[in-house]
């Protein structure tokens, strides 16, 4: 599967579709994670074991070549997570996945310093008007009652436009190995509140499909497909994951979103696809 996964990832096109592919999965999270009863800690562990189980049994072999940059970026992986996980338990998804979506901010920040990537003016407006567009979306939801997992959001926000830049500066390696270091990380700190209780058969069931699809093969795709996308570029086309994620919430649910909301939705998805658009015409140029 790696190796399909790799061919597909090649051209800046095929890695734009595998991006896209991880936002879907990806925008599960927030459903699965409210779905099941139990510790957030624990979640993130089985959920990380499982992840880590698969991708092993695609990638075959473990790349630990010790580099600053794989160890580095195993850690914000395994950080990353476990912040996800528990501000989604704290407080809304919405705000959760809202808040975690300031990362385009820091990499346009960071980037040139730790990548050479400088922004363009076109992804600071994509930002803008990306962020400009969540806010719409989420402005009937938006409740900063729970005020721990908004800030755990907020780190989770900067943690996860740091993981970015470090898969990112592995793009002549192979980052994947960053992401089941960071699995495995994530198992064995948070293995002792697996014993706090138990989410149910319906629980486990839940955990493996987040294990195998929303975490193992969503990352596996976005690591090889952060190869050949900018960091910056990487991040807005993602963007497409805050908006499908309470659509799924409203197929299972019945929740309809408002009039803001479908305002906003229609803004992030339109520039997310003219971003995505500008990759695919820019593929003859080469790897960035």
């Amino acid at each position: 599967m790696a190796q399909t996964i790799r061919s597909v990832g090649e051209g800046r096109g095929g890695a734009v579709g595998l991006l896209f592919v991880s936002a879907v999965l990806w925008s599960l999270g927030g459903l699965l994670i409210k779905g099941i009863d139990w510790n957030p800690l624990a979640i993130a562990c089985v959920r990380s074991a499982v992840a880590a189980a698969f991708q092993l049994l695609c990638l075959r072999t473990l790349r630990l070549t010790l580099s600053r940059d794989l160890l580095i970026a195993g850690v914000l992986y395994a950080l990353e997570v476990v912040c996800f996980i528990t501000s989604t338990k704290l407080t809304t998804a919405a705000n959760a996945i809202l808040l975690q979506y300031t990362a385009p901010i820091y990499i346009a920040l960071l980037g040139p310093r730790l990548l050479g990537e400088r922004a363009t003016l076109s992804d600071w407006l994509a930002t803008a008007a990306t962020l400009g567009g969540m806010v719409l979306f989420f402005l009937d939801d938006l409740d900063f009652a729970g005020l721990a997992g908004n800030l755990i959001a907020v780190l989770s926000g900067l943690i996860y436009a740091l993981l970015i830049i470090f898969l990112r500066r592995q793009k002549v390696a192979r980052p994947a190995d960053s992401v089941v270091l960071g699995n495995v990380l994530v198992a064995v700190c948070c293995l002792p509140f697996v014993f706090s209780g138990s989410p149910g058969g319906e629980g486990f069931v839940l955990l493996a499909f987040m294990g195998v699809f929303q975490t193992g093969l969503a990352y596996l795709l976005y690591a090889f497909a952060i190869r050949r996308v900018q960091a910056m570029e990487s991040t807005l086309i993602l963007m497409a994951e805050p908006i499908l994620n309470p659509v799924w919430v409203f197929l299972a649910m019945g929740e309809r979103p408002g009039g803001f909301a479908l305002i906003g939705g229609a803004v992030v998805l339109g520039v997310v696809a003219l971003k995505a658009v500008l990759a695919v015409r820019r593929c003859r140029l080469g790897p960035a």
